[in-house]
C-alpha cells in the first residue's frame, strides 16, 4: 500500500504556462443540490473553483443556484426547473469532466436524469466523479455500472459503500472494493480515517492527511468538487483522487491546528484548500 504524501504527489503536478488562458484548464460541470439541500452545490462549487480548472458550471435548482451565485459569482449556472434534478444539462460536449451526486436526493426523475447523464457522458468520453446520491442511485440500479464513463472516480464513505457492496472484515473490504473497481472500471476512494484509493489496475494508495474534525456534513461535497476540478484540469482519475484526498486532508489539518478539530466548518475547509496546493508547489 503506497502512502500519499508530498514526495509521491509532486512528480504528478501539472504547471501553468505564462501565456495560458482559462480554456487551457478544462471546464467542470457540477450536478449537485436541490431546493431542500442547496448547500451541497455551494460547497462543491467553492472547492472546484480552487482546483485550478478554468471554468465551472453548476446545474441545479433555482434556490441552489441563487445560493451558488451569492457565494461564487465566477461560477456559471444551468437551471433545472422544479424542486430537484430532472433534466439533462445542455451541450454536454463542452465539459471536460463532471462531478455529480451531492445533495441530489433520489426522486424518480432524478434517477432517470442520472441514467441519461451516464449514457451521454460515456458517449462523449467525459470522465465523472460520482458521490453521495449518485452512488445511492447506482446501488439501487447495479445494472447501470457499465454506463459509467472510462476514467471515472467513485468517492463513497463506508455507509455508501455498504449499499454498493458487502463484506466481512478488513480483508473482505479490500476484496469487495477491488471487485467494485473491476465491475465499474472506476478508481474508488474509500473515505474515512486514512482514506484509501483503489484502482482497476490493482494499485492501492493510503492518504497521510486528515483528522476527526472533518467528520462533519459537507466535507465530502468539498472533496467531490475538488476531485472533479482536478479531472477537468487534465489529471487522470488516480492522480486526481490522490491529489484531492491529500489536499483536502491537509486543509483540514491546518484548520484543526488553528481552530481545534471541533470548531471549523466545511465551508472553511473549501476556502482553505489553497494551503494544500501551496504546500505541494513550494519546493521542499
Amino acid at each position: 500500500m503506497t502512502p500519499i504524501d508530498p514526495e509521491f504527489l509532486r512528480s504528478r503536478l501539472r504547471y501553468r504556462e505564462n501565456d495560458s488562458h482559462k480554456g487551457d484548464f478544462g471546464h467542470l460541470l457540477i450536478v449537485a443540490g436541490c431546493q431542500a439541500m442547496p448547500g451541497a452545490a455551494v460547497l462543491a462549487t467553492g472547492a472546484a473553483l480552487q482546483s485550478g480548472c478554468g471554468l465551472v458550471t453548476v446545474h441545479s435548482t433555482g434556490r441552489a443556484l441563487q445560493a451558488v451565485v451569492n457565494n461564487f459569482p465566477s461560477a456559471m449556472l444551468s437551471e433545472d426547473p422544479g424542486a430537484w434534478w430532472s433534466r439533462m444539462p445542455a451541450r454536454l460536449e463542452r465539459y471536460s469532466a463532471i462531478a455529480v451526486g451531492p445533495g441530489l436526493g433520489k426522486e424518480a426523475e432524478t434517477a432517470a436524469a442520472f441514467r441519461g447523464l451516464l449514457e451521454a457522458a460515456r458517449r462523449e468520453g467525459i470522465p465523472m466523479v460520482l458521490d453521495a446520491d449518485a452512488l445511492n442511485i447506482l446501488s439501487e440500479n447495479p445494472g447501470w455500472m457499465p454506463l459509467i464513463p472510462t476514467g471515472s472516480v467513485m468517492t463513497p464513505h463506508l455507509g455508501e459503500l455498504r449499499r454498493l457492496v458487502s463484506w466481512k472484515g478488513e480483508e473482505g473490504l479490500d476484496e469487495a472494493v477491488r471487485n467494485l473497481c473491476h465491475r465499474s472500471g472506476c478508481v474508488v476512494v474509500v473515505k474515512g480515517y486514512r482514506s484509501r484509493i483503489f484502482t482497476p489496475a490493482g494499485d492501492c494508495f493510503i492518504n497521510t492527511t486528515g483528522n476527526p474534525g472533518m467528520a462533519k456534513g459537507g466535507s465530502g461535497d468539498v472533496l467531490t468538487g475538488l476531485a472533479g476540478g482536478l479531472m477537468a484540469r487534465g489529471y487522470p482519475a488516480a492522480d486526481a483522487a490522490a491529489l484531492g484526498v491529500w489536499i483536502h486532508g491537509y486543509a483540514g489539518d491546518c484548520l484543526a491546528q488553528e481552530r481545534t478539530a471541533e470548531a471549523f466548518s466545511s465551508r472553511e475547509l473549501a476556502d482553505g484548500l489553497y494551503k494544500g496546493f501551496r504546500q505541494l508547489y513550494t519546493l521542499p
